[in-house]
């Protein structure tokens, strides 16, 4: 009976063990604490802005902070060690930081290009040469620049040209633009004239002048003679149109007004003319006295 109970206790000690051996083997090894658990990786950066539109002298300083040993990378490349990116043109950059227990962070960057207009004020100046007569294309408008260095122009919005001297223009408006090295830009308008042909133009209109017979029907007359102007010439009579003819014919006795107007649309002055009745002839005044001594008691007296 002892050693029954002996043996049996063995056994019950020894299944206890193996029980205990058994839970050991379950549990396996146990998982290992994330490093990156409540640690936050925060990216910051100094930036510096390309000089000029399509300069690629920008850059990007990055710092971070949420652990040590950290390396970086810029728009998904490789980590380096440093956190300078230079060589950069204007844009939009995302910046990772990497410390030494994996764990990251990014910030976005934006880089922008220095506006080389700002605070560039272009004046453009220049000399007109009007046309010497309408519809001439001898006119010219000459301009220069100031408020910057390298200048190109165009005139109405063409071709861009190093000369500031546009020649062969008609009367008319024009926008000339001054571009500089930076295409920052000025502009002026200039306008051209047609010279007034009738400037210093003096016309004349000279009449000479046949009466009429109180008698007969009108026959008064009055020819024009012009100068001063350029031909060919027309003619007005009063306040009538004007004829290329220089006779006006067929007037009664009166009062006339005269003017010419050569081949520029220049009008002269005006002259006014008198139309008189022709003289009497030698035998009216006898005529008249026989006609009245032996007609007019015939005639009702008229």
């Amino acid at each position: 009976m002892k050693f029954y109970r002996f043996s049996f206790y063995s056994l019950l000690f020894l299944g206890f063990i193996f029980l205990i051996g058994g839970s050991c083997g379950k549990s396996g090894t146990p998982t290992p604490p994330n490093p990156c658990s409540g640690v936050t990786v925060a990216v910051s950066a100094t930036t510096s802005n390309p000089s000029a539109p399509g300069a690629t002298n920008g850059s990007i300083t990055a710092t971070a902070t949420g652990g040590s040993g950290f390396t970086f990378s810029i728009n998904g490349a490789a980590f380096q060690s440093s956190g300078t990116f230079s060589g950069l043109a204007a844009g939009s950059y995302t910046v990772a930081a990497k410390n030494n227990n994996g764990c990251t962070g990014s910030s976005t960057f934006t880089l922008t290009a220095l506006n080389p207009c700002a605070g560039v004020t272009i004046t453009v100046n220049g000399t007109v040469v009007n046309p010497t007569a309408p519809g001439s294309t001898n006119g010219s408008i000459t301009v220069t620049a100031s408020g910057s260095t390298g200048f190109t122009y165009n005139i109405n919005g063409g071709t861009f040209q190093s000369s500031g001297t546009f020649n062969n223009l008609v009367a008319g408006s024009y926008t000339i633009v001054a571009k500089d090295g930076n295409a920052c830009t000025g502009s002026a308008v200039f306008t051209l004239t047609n010279p007034n042909p009738c400037s210093g133009v003096t016309i004349t209109a000279s009449p000479s002048v046949t009466g009429t017979d109180p008698c007969r029907s009108p026959i008064g007359m009055i020819t024009v003679t012009p100068g001063g102007g350029t031909g060919p010439y027309t003619f007005q009579l009063n306040s009538g149109g004007f004829q290329s003819s220089n006779i006006f014919s067929n007037l009664s006795t009166g009062t006339y007004s005269v003017s010419a107007r050569d081949a520029n649309s220049c009008i002269g002055t005006t002259t006014n003319v008198q139309i008189p009745n022709l003289p009497s002839g030698a035998l009216f005044n006898a005529v008249r006295t026989v006609l009245q001594n032996n007609c007019v008691s015939c005639h009702n007296n008229t």
